[in-house]
């Protein structure tokens, strides 16, 4: 039975970070509302009335921790309207490292949405369409302003998810990286200098793809 402390908003912010860490350990499927309950000192009446089911819970907690990297660094880090094409591209690159390397956001993060690349489940579907997609419609307006209006639909696609790919290596394939390079160290300086190298090297082949389509050549 729900009682009155089970319906106060801190009980839901206390279940949305419980079951991030139970999720981001073992997994949607793994994972029991149970065991979520105890870590959030709650019972299972709290899951049951403020996100319906594990199902709807997972969901919720999924778009938490997204939105809750955004917020700490958005897309434009706050440039001005007037900002470049230049301008913004940095902006996104340095945001989207930040979001996925950042050793400040809370670990569960980074590992659930991990979890969730690898092992995809019905709740992907709402998170790109929600959070996702603008973002990726955020970045093939600046690779579209960069590579010319009339250039085409699936080139302005195949730039886009190039620029993303750069950055999502360094995540992804880290535990190699450190072990070739052990100096390595992504602290905000690395971050800093990856997201000053990966915005000149797009826009270097950018600037070279505008260049090929103005000679006829794309």
């Amino acid at each position: 039975m729900a009682t009155s402390e089970t319906l106060t908003p801190e009980t839901r912010q206390r279940l949305l970070e419980a079951a991030g860490e139970v999720f981001a350990e073992h997994g949607f499927r793994a994972a029991t509302v149970r065991d979520i309950c105890q870590r959030a000192n709650v019972n299972i009446a709290a899951i049951n009335y403020h996100f319906g089911d594990k199902e709807r819970l997972y969901a919720a907690v999924l778009h938490y921790a997204h939105r809750c990297a955004l917020e700490q660094y958005p897309p434009d880090l706050g440039l001005k309207d007037d900002a470049t094409a230049e301008q913004r591209l940095h902006a996104f690159v340095r945001s989207f490292l930040l979001r996925i390397l950042d050793q400040g956001r809370p670990a569960w993060h980074g590992k659930l949405m991990s979890r969730e690349m690898i092992e995809p489940t019905s709740a992907l579907d709402s998170l790109v369409e929600e959070d996702i997609r603008p973002r990726a419609e955020q970045l093939r307006a600046i690779v579209r302003e960069l590579l010319g209006r009339r250039v085409a639909a699936e080139q302005v696609n195949l730039c886009a998810m190039s620029i993303v790919s750069q950055c999502v290596f360094h995540h992804q394939s880290r535990p190699v990286i450190v072990r070739l390079f052990p100096r390595r160290q992504y602290d905000r300086k690395e971050i800093e200098r990856l997201a000053d190298h990966i915005t000149r090297f797009s826009l270097a082949a950018l600037i070279h793809l505008a260049e090929e389509k103005k000679g006829g050549s794309l």
